[in-house]
């Protein structure tokens, strides 16, 4: 067979092979492209498919539902550990009174005189709420100098920057009682500010008035009073609180609980004004 023919066959036998798909040449990669009257059609382009109105509102109606049930159950644990933290500020103010007591005389302020460094002599007078920011402001340097201590976390009220500058009621969220110490483990030292009088809750806060002025209150302890709606209570009509123990101790209260275990058993207040003395056993709060 002459050379040329032979050529010839093995370029056909090539050109058959690639056409096939077959090629075996080292470093080369088969390529396939459809002839026309093949019977192959390219296939079109595919496109995302956009949600349809109904998987839209399906997807947001399960979103709703979700926060429906998520949301309370972080809104009850955000209350939950304020109310904690609430209870914390006020074992803190037990234990600065604790400290005070031991450099002035074995006495908390209220029952120190204004010459040992205590405000005695303005309980002497009655209507002292207006000057109720003076028995924090005394115990500073026990708290740290950190005003935010006598604020409750759910209080409107905002803490004040210093003990020294401004700082007055309205900086305050807790009441004062004037005659509580550690001889009488239950007697009632301090406490929410939104008590107020009566079975019925208050719909602000008590005995404790927007304006800072304060209140000088007598509560009978065989008397009833009750948590606004305010604070803890959150709109709760049984009402709840926190209040500090004569003994340093704090304890979340309920408005029943308060009156049938706590109030009863209070000690009564021996340092009446002159003129203002209770026919009953009584206990005096100042609330700021």
């Amino acid at each position: 067979m002459k050379p040329i023919v032979v050529l010839e066959l093995v370029a056909v036998g090539r050109a058959l092979r690639a056409r096939r798909g077959g090629s075996r040449c080292i470093g080369t990669r088969p390529t396939f492209r459809p002839a026309v009257g093949d019977g192959l059609r390219p296939i079109p382009n595919q496109r995302p498919r956009a949600f349809t109105l109904v998987e839209v509102f399906a997807i947001i109606l399960v979103i709703f539902v979700l926060a429906l049930i998520y949301l309370p159950t972080v809104a009850r644990r955000n209350h939950g550990s304020s109310r904690v933290s609430c209870m914390n500020n006020l074992k803190e103010i037990g234990t600065a009174y604790r400290l005070w007591a031991d450099d002035n005389g074995g006495l908390v302020p209220a029952q120190q005189t204004v010459v040992s460094n205590g405000w005695k002599d303005f309980l002497t007078n009655a209507n002292q709420g207006s000057n109720c920011w003076m028995n924090y402001a005394i115990i500073a340097d026990d708290l740290g100098q950190s005003p935010r201590i006598v604020v409750c976390p759910v209080d409107e009220r905002q803490f004040a920057l210093s003990f020294t500058n401004g700082f007055c009621n309205t900086n305050v969220s807790y009441f004062v009682g004037v005659n509580a110490n550690d001889i009488y483990p239950q007697s009632i030292a301090g406490g929410d500010r939104n008590l107020g009088p009566g079975t019925v809750p208050d719909p602000d806060y008590g005995y404790s008035p927007k304006s800072g002025k304060g209140n000088d209150v007598t509560i009978p302890i065989n008397g009833t009073v009750s948590w606004s709606l305010k604070m803890h209570s959150a709109g709760n009509t049984a009402g709840a609180g926190n209040i500090l123990l004569g003994d340093g101790s704090a304890q979340q209260v309920s408005s029943a609980n308060f009156n049938a275990n706590w109030l009863r058993y209070a000690q009564g207040t021996n340092n009446w004004p002159i003129g203002h003395v209770p026919a009953t056993p009584s206990i005096r709060l100042v609330f700021p």
